[in-house]
């Protein structure tokens, strides 16, 4: 890392060993000239998160009405009943903007003061039931609790109904900027800090994974923007329901709040970007807006710590009502070459960040767990590309042909048999593993005819759960799919969770359930054998050259990483919750080379899924999704 300014060192120093920066770290890395390392820095936070990938959605942005009963100095948007340019959309009108690709429906407006609120929830539920493969993200927590006000209801029941009827997640606009200074200033009839926090809170205890924003670029503070960043931090820390951050460039339109053709620069948006991936450690993922960016700082943004451009964005009005410069539409060909254009992955996703196709070549899976970091610390890519993917999803994107190699789920290597071979590599467990977890209030027998939620990223675990249920205890549980934010876990009889997300729950426990099983330790128990959750795998129809480079280059690695797994993964290891030792001791419990002993128990596994699926177990038992 070539650092100029000097104030920049002893950030990134602290940044290498997992330390959370503060204010004044954040005016340091605002106000520094070397805007080039800081980009590189931010760069690097990004690629240990996310890799070479860039995320985009095929999404339609509906804007059902204009009017509004709040009256806000920067908004060019809103109309008042009566005015010329109001509209109101019926569901038939946002129905006729809707088309079967697209992968989630992004619903924000005004609040008219006559709409009733079935009105709201047949709008929601009626989009749901026509298109069922897009996930509905609607209204920002100031609609939420324009509804709570005007309809009567607890927030949290305005958002159970709304979750009924088919929401999915929510946006994270209306907050501006966390300072009552600026509220009063520019938007003083909505809701402050407190009310924003309140809502998203409640979203996330609900089991509704939510956005959240920034609108800087008008009369805010540095000091202000980062104080909005540590709160919103601090609320990670509290309920981990936050999908991604997206800071939002002013657009001055007719405001009179900057004259309409002061934007802000692209320096201060590169620096906001760079800026918010770096203190807001605990956020999967920063968003580059390109509607308020425009595509040539986007694609710059990519380099800066962002990993999403949001997506097509059909309908877009509230942005260039206020003078936004972007096209009011980008076709998915356009934000591919776009992502390229900047050196990453193209990915397209779901409102989770699930991945559903990935658009390069020489791609390789990787594991984001903890568990998977010896393989990656030293691993020169040379021709490969990186994608950071849990295993269930990885699984999907080799059967679709879209991923050349990776540690593959179990479950989905003996799938792809035919089309993959095995590199000699694996995760197992001699014993224990500690990060697959069946987290439950009742034991083991007594869960017979339980619900079990299993989390989203499992392909294999969910199998092994399964297996010790009918096998072991001769138990009958039904299993249901948990998403991939965050859930209301409390309605489930006990909860599958896996990697770094199991490892921090077994350490601070889980609300509500007071038992805990490692399943390694259940299977070590009860066959005397190591458990092989994971195998490194390649394509056969790469060439020989491909496989043999991949297998060196994974062989470098771990003979790089020796025994000092706490040197290596210790930051890793601390973002979750573990101490150096902790981290040591978890790594040590790991087989990396795929040896005898580890064949055999693949080959004891095989076998009861074979007798498991030749009797009906797990054909129609369960709503895994």
């Amino acid at each position: 890392m070539n650092i100029r300014d000097r104030k920049l060192a002893p950030i990134w120093d602290k940044i290498q060993q997992g330390q959370r920066l503060t204010l004044a770290d954040g005016l340091a890395l605002y106000t520094t000239q070397d805007v080039i390392a800081l980009g590189r820095m931010a760069n690097e936070v990004q690629q240990a998160k996310s890799g070479d990938a860039v995320y985009f959605v095929l999404n339609q942005k509906i804007e059902h009405t204009n009017i509004c009963v709040l009256s806000c100095k920067f908004c060019d948007f809103a109309a008042k009943k009566g005015d010329e340019r109001a509209y109101e959309m019926t569901t038939e009108d946002v129905l006729a903007k809707l088309t079967p690709e697209i992968r989630e429906v992004h619903i924000t407006g005004g609040m008219p003061p006559d709409w009733p609120w079935e009105r709201y929830l047949d709008l929601v539920r009626t989009i749901h039931h026509r298109l069922p493969e897009a996930d509905v993200k609607a209204f920002t927590a100031v609609e939420i609790d324009f509804f709570h006000k005007k309809f009567r209801m607890s927030i949290e029941e305005v958002l159970r109904q709304l979750q009924a009827a088919g929401l999915k997640t929510m946006p994270g606009g209306g907050a501006e900027i966390f300072s009552e200074r600026v509220r009063k200033l520019l938007f003083n009839q909505k809701i402050g800090a407190k009310g924003w926090f309140d809502v998203h809170s409640t979203a996330h205890r609900l089991g509704i994974p939510t956005n959240s924003t920034m609108l800087y670029g008008h009369v805010e503070t540095l000091e202000e923007r980062l104080i909005h960043m540590i709160k919103l931090r601090d609320a990670q820390d509290e309920t981990g329901g936050f999908l991604t951050f997206i800071p939002l460039a002013f657009q001055p339109g007719e405001t009179g709040i900057k004259p309409r053709n002061m934007f802000t620069s692209a320096i201060d948006d590169l620096k906001t970007i760079a800026v918010s991936r770096l203190m807001l450690d605990n956020f999967p993922h920063i968003k580059a807006y390109w509607v308020m960016l425009t595509e040539e700082v986007t694609s710059v943004a990519l380099n800066f710590g962002a990993d999403d451009i949001d997506g097509t964005v059909g309908g877009e009005k509230i942005a260039h009502d206020a003078g936004a410069t972007s096209p009011t539409t980008i076709a998915k060909e356009k934000l591919i070459q776009m992502i390229r254009d900047a050196g990453k992955i193209p990915v397209e996703r779901d409102v989770y960040y699930n991945p559903i196709h990935v658009y390069a070549d020489n791609v390789i899976g990787k594991i984001p767990y903890l568990n998977s970091v010896p393989f990656h610390a030293h691993l020169e890519k040379q021709q490969f590309r990186l994608l950071p993917v849990v295993p269930r999803r990885m699984g999907v994107l080799a059967a679709q042909g879209e991923l050349d190699a990776g540690l593959f789920s179990l479950m989905d290597f003996l799938r792809l048999e035919d089309v993959l071979e095995p590199l000699g590599w694996c995760i197992a467990t001699r014993d224990q593993v500690k990060s697959v977890m069946l987290f439950s209030k009742e034991g083991w027998r007594d869960l017979e005819g339980k619900t079990i939620g299993i989390t989203d990223d499992t392909a294999t675990s969910v199998q092994l759960l399964r297996v010790l249920l009918e096998k072991k205890y001769h138990v009958h549980a039904t299993f249901e799919r948990l998403h991939a934010g965050v859930n209301d876990c409390s309605r489930f009889d006990a909860v599958l969770l896996i990697g770094d997300e199991a490892l921090r729950h077994n350490k601070a426990g889980l609300d509500g359930f007071e038992l805990v099983f490692d399943l390694a330790s259940e299977w070590y128990e009860w066959q005397k054998l190591p458990f092989v959750f994971a195998v490194w795998a390649i394509r056969k129809a790469l060439p020989e050259e491909s496989r043999r480079d991949l297998a060196g280059l994974l062989e470098r690695s771990l003979d790089a990483c020796g025994d000092d797994f706490a040197s290596i993964a210790g930051t890793h290891g601390r973002r979750i919750g573990l101490t150096e030792a902790e981290t040591q001791e978890y790594l040590e419990g790991f087989n990396y080379k795929l040896g005898e002993r580890e064949q055999e128990a693949i080959r004891v596994f095989r076998r009861f899924q074979a007798e498991l699926a030749a009797s009906g177990v797990g054909n129609g038992d369960s709503r895994e999704g």
